[in-house]
């Protein structure tokens, strides 16, 4: 029979924290801790396979599932003493969601289940507590509602601030048990009202419409949405741990709180966190109450006049550092933990990875290799690649004047500007129109992701260090200021107000999410400085990794800012993003519109010192660095004006007839400009562009090595190629303007004539290809385009529709089709190499920088890959990464 439900409690469990792929995250880890003898509520969590069992057969559960159910709450019931559904002695329970991967927030919980008219009572008699058991009982009806029933969160909230109003109170904690037992038949009408139905009494059916909610959670939109900014596959399920209930509600001796081993901001070894006293676990995150801190340290650096938990529970915070400290040497990493407090009692609720900043990120991993808990090469695969981005854009000028309109935590570092928005969903439209934003909110929910995702950095007037705002844009690397209290936000006028002045919708402010504060319009920003602990993970990296790494460059700017960030050379210069300026362009178009070979020359001859002083640029940043120059390759109707304005205008400045750029225009127009007259084709109808190209590289090479006294290394690239006899006759003029160029200078350069592979009969041709090709570069956005007949720059009206009903698992054109395009990548390298054994491969498409497409270029072999400057470190420590990967699957 199969197994379903996995126990776990009283310091043993029938699961361990190697088991994450089947109880997910959550319940792997109270499995682990239980076993390790920490003080764990029992319970008991259904396996991930029952989610996939539960979306396979019409939400429907495997026959055994119930009376495994009933198995383990019998297990949990022993081992507490208590029953479920017993009108003297309740078990009540919490049901939580946990996937294998953490999305904080994104799925369901239900806390108190079990809990009716009668259990309540019970609850009450037995904790000595009515207060108590009357609040526990209103959290549960409205969570369940919510969660469960579909009756909005909002509703109960209107209810409960009406009547603290009438009352005058400000707290839910200053309520009575007769207050709340008003709240409580408010609440279950307002229940019937809705749904046309009385709340549920029956704890089991309590408990499985509970179980439903969580399962069914997994689709909801924001986990969708989730999974997809993370890159979380669908088919991966979740887990759901039902565990016997502790409170931190039950007053002074009782708290509840979120807490870190080490600060998720900065890095930082100290313990870090918030908790509330008299509390439950959404009091924490919800930022109804001003949370307080863990330790004395953070409490007199935030000024609190609040006791911190190491002063008000001193016990209880003693044996806590004990627990925190257990858990960070046995998963040797920084932990994220919720607790409960329950009359002076610890009891740990969760143990995960913690979610941090990248510059925490780094830091910690460096720490942790220093303190021997890691070694270097762990070092190097627990920093995500892509958080990387954070740091390497630029951060705000500390001597710039700042107009600070408000001051609130520093939830997440970094800095950000943009226009106000009061809506996620105004956040993501505003972006998809290239607008950049500020996200502003009371407070964030789960609902808001997409519109975290979208914005620049997140504001929000409520809410802790350890609130959802703060908790999601730390793991997102956006900035956010949360708990800016002094602001009043109207959601319904669309205003932020502050110290007497409004900000409407669309008004500029900045965040620094490093000091907490608000800023009116926009401050200067400052270039990155990339040292420390960055410059020590980027040490570690390249010593492991196998995989160049260069950039894709045309500037000079680029080319510099590229050997900054650690480019072995430019895998790609476009030189066609060479002419578009000023006097470039116009003897660009002099040459289209000559009739004959002797009238595009003349204008070539403006174009070669040009060109020549471009390469020198180049070859002079690289000193001696490989730089791979593609010869001219789109299309040539990209160079002219296309409107009857622009042609009007050109052809002024050019003192031609406009009917004669427009009959060129006209020419050139093509149905099909991508799989048209460019690349190899033009070089091979007009062979003096290609010659002119060549020679402007081999005088550039020479005026580069006069100036610096290093060699360059030219490595000459030629598009678009489908047939080695395209290549032999481009090779042939390459060749002679290099010797011409030898002849005229004395001087010889070295150099490699290649092609940019990225048609499928160019894959397929490798071997043939390769008896003239020195190097091939794989193309791998035409590649992609060619293979799937999907033209990128029109994809973007289905490919959603594709990624969301699981056609294709993710953008194409941002990591790379392994099964189709892959093997075509396979097929080329696997010929090529059987000509040429030491053929250089490299790949120079957008997939360059993209982790997963390195991981498999890792995998093909690649000598190489190339990617925008900016995105050099990612890729450097990807191929680190990849190169670990084969090294401890045995393929290195």
């Amino acid at each position: 029979m199969a197994k379903w439900v996995y126990t776990f409690g009283d310091g043993k469990a029938e699961g361990a924290s190697r088991m994450r792929d089947l109880l997910g995250g959550k319940g792997a880890n109270l499995a682990e801790m239980a076993n390790l003898g920490l003080p764990v509520p029992p319970g008991f969590t259904i396996t991930t396979e029952v989610c996939s069992f539960f979306y396979a057969n019409g939400k429907n559960y495997p026959v055994e599932l119930k009376a495994q159910v009933e198995a383990a709450l019998l297990h949990v019931a022993k081992l507490t003493g208590r029953g479920f559904g017993d009108q003297k002695t309740p078990l009540l329970v919490s049901v939580r969601s946990g996937a294998r991967a953490s999305m904080p927030g994104m799925m369901d919980t239900v806390l108190n289940l079990g809990l009716n008219d009668v259990t309540v009572e019970a609850l009450a008699k037995n904790a000595n507590d009515r207060r108590f058991a009357y609040d526990s009982y209103r959290r549960f009806i409205q969570m369940y509602s919510d969660v469960v029933l579909g009756v909005e969160h909002h509703l109960f909230e209107e209810i409960l601030e009406q009547f603290k109003e009438s009352k005058g109170l400000l707290l839910d904690t200053e309520l009575s048990a007769d207050d709340w037992q008003v709240m409580i038949r408010a609440y279950k009408a307002k229940v019937e009202q809705v749904r046309g139905a009385a709340f549920p009494q029956d704890p089991h059916e309590q408990l499985w419409g509970a179980i439903g909610a969580v399962f069914g959670s997994w689709m909801n939109q924001r986990a969708v949405t989730y999974r997809r900014l993370n890159d979380i596959p669908e088919s991966w399920g979740t887990a759901v741990s039902v565990q016997a209930m502790v409170f931190g509600n039950m007053g002074e001796t009782s708290a509840t709180g979120v807490a870190f081993t080490r600060n998720p901001s900065t890095g930082a070894k100290e313990l870090y966190g918030e908790f509330l006293i008299n509390a439950q676990g959404e009091d924490v995150v919800a930022g109804i109450r001003t949370p307080q801190n863990i330790t004395e340290a953070a409490r007199l650096e935030a000024g609190s006049d609040k006791p911190s938990m190491e002063m008000a529970l001193p016990a209880v915070f003693a044996e806590f550092v004990r627990v925190t400290d257990m858990l960070e040497k046995h998963y040797c990493d920084m932990q994220d933990m919720e607790f409960t407090v329950e009359r002076g009692k610890l009891w740990m609720l969760q143990t995960r990875g913690g979610k941090r900043t990248a510059k925490a990120a780094l830091r910690m991993a460096v720490d942790m290799a220093n303190e021997g808990l890691i070694s270097r090469e762990d070092a190097v695969v627990r920093i995500d690649p892509a958080s990387l981005d954070q740091l390497l854009h630029p951060r705000l000028d500390p001597a710039a004047e700042r107009k600070i309109v408000a001051t609130g935590l520093p939830a997440s570092p970094g800095a950000a500007c943009g226009e106000i928005v009061f809506s996620s969903d105004e956040a993501e439209q505003w972006q998809h129109a290239g607008r950049k934003v500020i996200l502003v909110r009371i407070e964030t929910s789960p609902e808001d992701i997409h519109g975290m995702h979208a914005a620049q950095g997140i504001l929000t007037t409520r809410g802790g260090m350890t609130s959802h705002a703060a908790v999601v844009a730390r793991g997102m690397g956006k900035p956010c200021v949360s708990g800016a209290g002094t602001i009043r936000v109207d959601y319904e006028k669309g205003t932020m107000s502050v110290a007497g002045k409004v900000f409407k919708a669309g008004d500029t402010i900045t965040i620094d999410g490093s000091l907490g504060q608000v800023i009116e319009g926009t401050v200067p920003m400052l270039q990155p400085e990339l040292s420390g602990d960055f410059a020590i993970i980027m040490e570690w990296a390249d010593a492991v990794r196998r995989m160049g790494v260069r950039a894709n460059a045309e500037t000079e700017a680029d080319a510099r800012m590229a050997r900054k960030f650690g480019a072995e050379g430019i895998g790609l210069c476009r030189t066609e993003h060479m002419f578009f300026e000023g006097d470039r362009i116009v003897a660009v178009r002099e040459m289209i519109l000559a009739d004959d070979e002797a009238g595009r020359r003349a204008a070539l001859a403006k174009l070669l010192p040009i060109q020549r002083g471009d390469f020198a640029a180049l070859f002079e940043v690289m000193a001696g660095l490989p730089v791979t120059i593609r010869l001219l390759d789109p299309p040539l109707h990209e160079f002219l004006p296309h409107t009857e304005t622009e042609i009007a205008e050109v052809a002024a400045a050019m003192n031609v007839p406009a009917k004669r750029l427009a009959r060129r225009a006209a020419e050139l127009h093509e149905f099909n400009p991508m799989l048209g007259f460019r690349g190899c084709r033009l070089a091979i109808a007009f062979p003096e562009i290609a010659q002119m190209q060549a020679r402007a590289i081999f005088e550039g090479a020479v005026e580069a090595k006069k100036k610096t006294g290093v060699t360059p290394l030219p490595e000459i690239m030629v598009p678009l190629i489908v047939t080695k006899v395209e290549l032999d006759l481009i090779k042939a003029d390459i060749d002679a303007m290099a010797a011409a160029v030898a002849a005229e200078t004395g001087e010889t350069i070295v150099y490699t004539v290649g092609t940019m592979i990225e048609l499928p009969r160019a894959c397929l041709q490798a071997d043939q290809i390769a008896a003239t090709a020195e190097f091939f570069s794989f193309g791998t956005n035409d590649l992609t385009q060619t293979c799937l007949g999907i033209s990128r720059d029109d994809a973007g009206s289905f490919l959603g529709a594709y990624e969301a009903r699981g056609i294709l698992p993710t953008d194409p054109f941002v990591s790379i089709d392994q099964v189709g395009v892959g093997e075509l990548v396979e097929i080329g390298i696997a010929r090529g190499r059987k000509v040429r054994p030491d053929i250089k491969l490299g790949i120079c498409g957008e997939h360059g920088g993209d982790p997963a497409s390195i991981a498999f270029f890792e995998k093909v072999g690649l000598t190489y890959i190339s990617c925008s400057p900016f995105r050099v470190p990612i890729a450097r420590l990807s191929a680190a990464q990849a190169a670990l990967g084969r090294k401890a699957a045995g393929q290195a």
